[in-house]
């Protein structure tokens, strides 16, 4: 089925064979941003939400979701992570919460979905303590911005592909 891997010759869904791949060290970041009002973003940055520190308590939820992705997507391998790291930076430009994932392994398939997981599950975790007081947040942007190791080689965003 023209080169998605996650799918046999008959079209049937299936979990991709890496038992061949060289094992090698493998990075990947991944970005997104939760917009908010001025107002519930001045909640956070002052520490006066009512669920108490929402981004520290986003960075553990990001982690722990990032840990788990092989049991949110049905057919990601689980993976031995050797690094999960959280940034989240509040941006009174936007206004909201900048968010970006870096996750490591040494394995035979990368960490993308990982790092997409833990942007994700941060950002819902944003939404869900301080949705009480700005029901209109959005989550944009979630992406990858850079996958490295294994065969396909390094990937940025703003590059046109792997290199």
């Amino acid at each position: 089925m023209s080169g998605l891997t996650h799918f046999d010759e008959t079209g049937a869904a299936h979990m991709v064979d890496v038992s061949d791949k060289d094992i090698t060290a493998r990075i990947a970041r991944a970005e997104g941003r939760i917009v908010m009002r001025l107002d519930t973003l001045n909640l956070i940055t002052e520490g006066t939400a009512k669920k108490g520190d929402v981004i520290g308590v986003a960075r553990l939820a990001g982690i722990m979701g990032c840990k788990k992705t092989a049991e949110l997507i049905p057919l990601c391998h689980p993976l031995p992570l050797s690094k999960v790291g959280l940034e989240l930076q509040a941006d009174p430009e936007l206004p909201g919460v900048r968010i970006v994932a870096t996750v490591k392994t040494t394995g035979q398939t990368g960490v993308e979905m990982e790092a997409l997981t833990a942007v994700s599950i941060a950002a819902l975790t944003v939404y869900d303590m301080v949705k009480a007081v700005d029901k209109d947040m959005q989550i944009e942007g979630i992406r990858v911005i850079l996958k490295d190791g294994g065969k396909s080689g390094r990937y940025e965003a703003g590059t046109g592909g792997a290199e």
